[in-house]
């Protein structure tokens, strides 16, 4: 399958949705354990690696995105 540049775009744009989702979860991970929120270790465990992985899902996602944009446009045609 040959990746044009829409779906770079899509990947660029899943990538950043990606950060945004994530990154409001972390402060809002953060403000609940910093009020003082009664949850076990493992919750905190748990969440911790999910946004690890999604964030490193987001960083591959938006690294292929780039490199489909800046890659060379080719002729119509050829594959």
């Amino acid at each position: 399958m040959r990746l044009e540049r829409k779906h770079g775009w899509l990947l660029v744009g899943i990538a950043v949705w990606n950060f945004v989702v994530w990154g409001t979860f972390i402060k809002n991970l953060a403000a609940s354990h910093a009020s003082g929120e009664d949850r076990p270790g493992g919750y905190y465990v748990a969440h911790s690696v999910l946004i690890v992985v999604d964030l490193a899902i987001g960083v591959v996602l938006g690294l292929l995105g780039l490199r489909v944009l800046r890659s060379p446009k080719r002729p119509v045609g050829r594959d």
